[in-house]
């Protein structure tokens, strides 16, 4: 049987035992998953390997990369200025960000920025993995580029330039990258082990994840749709996940490092009208309008059907995450996911290093999931 280390409150020992069964199937290799209730921790569980070929044990300090599950830390950073009267969802990103309002991108919102609706989910510009960690580079390119749709009228996951697009508007009004404001403002306060740009100094605790092929994102027939052109540039191949460079730089969309543990610790005060572990993030009239949707429809680039409000998705009859109206949610490339409850105060999150096929989460996670809401609903 394989053992699961961490904590678990009796109530949810079916999760422990799903988790094991997972790893023992093959289905997982290592894995950590996190549940927070009301502000307290009542799952920290991790377990399995950090390679294939079962050489290391995954430990309670192992971080591992979540690629799009970085986002909702980005969405943070967001929330945390707007409670602080610095931002505002419904101002043009050009009032913040003048050199954006090229190439009809003049009324551009924040909120299409937050939601994948401001029309840049790809550049026209093709640019290397590696050209990727230039943050000036990225955000100029961005600046000059032109929206492949009308700004608000569709959805399209911008997929990488989001990071780019949030991440700058956080430069501009605060003075740092969004790393180092991620850091200052929410991590360190909060206690929380996740990293938007890695030190050295945490490189030993990193565990490669373990991918399908790097295909899968590039694997759309109509080359000249937008899927494809989101995908054709920037991308950035699962395996340049295992290099230096990438984890040095500030990738906000997609290569934030951490764990289900501290996964939960940033996203916890948001399920509770913003406050938790003794740290007022974000005010309650902000942490409600996370919920309150302001765009919906057929994402042109995930082909799936989407809501959004402030950056997170938000549970639907189309998306059933969570038995609770005001739930939202969002997940990385391979599997990795987050899901906040506010009708319930819950925050859950399930972190792994296999990679599955999915770009917003998979099953693994999801049954965990419902086995939570199970157990609460006893």
């Amino acid at each position: 049987m394989v053992e699961i280390s961490g904590q678990c409150e009796a109530r949810f020992n079916a999760v422990k035992d799903l988790m094991a069964q997972s790893i023992a199937a093959g289905d997982d290799i290592g894995a950590s998953f996190a549940v927070s209730l009301d502000g307290e921790m009542v799952v920290d569980l991790w377990g399995g390997k950090l390679d294939a070929e079962g050489t290391q044990a995954w430990q309670q300090d192992t971080i591992v990369n979540v690629y799009s599950t970085t986002k909702p830390m980005s969405f943070l950073c967001a929330l945390v200025l707007a409670s602080r009267g610095l931002l505002d969802f419904d101002e043009n990103v050009a009032l913040y960000w003048p050199e954006f309002a090229e190439n009809g991108k003049e009324e551009v919102k924040v909120w299409h920025v937050m939601n994948h609706a401001a029309g840049l989910s790809g550049m026209d510009v093709m640019v290397t993995p590696e050209e990727m960690y230039d943050w000036d580079k990225m955000t100029g390119l961005l600046a000059a580029q032109a929206p492949w749709w009308e700004p608000g009228s569709a959805v399209g996951y911008h997929a990488i330039t989001q990071g780019y697009l949030i991440g700058e508007i956080t430069r501009r009004i605060s003075g740092k990258t969004l790393g180092q404001f991620f850091r200052d403002e929410i991590a360190t306060p909060l206690a929380a082990d996740f990293h938007i740009g890695v030190p050295d100094s945490e490189f030993p605790r990193i565990g490669n994840l373990t991918p399908l092929g790097d295909g899968e994102a590039e694997a759309i027939v109509d080359s000249a749709s937008i899927a494809a052109r989101t995908f054709r540039s920037p991308f950035s191949p699962a395996r340049y996940s295992w290099t230096d460079d990438f984890r040095r730089a500030e990738l906000p969309a997609l290569n934030g490092h951490g764990n289900a543990r501290s996964v939960v610790r940033t996203q916890t005060p948001l399920a509770c009208g913003g406050s938790a572990f003794g740290v007022d993030l974000v005010s309650p009239q902000v942490a409600k309008a996370v919920m309150i949707p302001r765009i919906s429809g057929h994402d042109m680039v995930l082909r799936i059907p989407v809501q959004f409000g402030l950056g997170y998705g938000i549970v639907s009859d189309k998306v059933p995450l969570a038995p609770n109206k005001n739930t939202c949610f969002w997940g990385g490339w391979g599997g990795s996911l987050v899901v906040i409850d506010q009708d319930a105060r819950l925050c859950a999150s399930f972190v792994m290093n296999k990679m599955g096929k999915g770009t917003t989460g998979d099953m693994r996670a999801i049954s965990l999931l419902h086995t939570v809401f199970a157990a609460l609903a006893d």
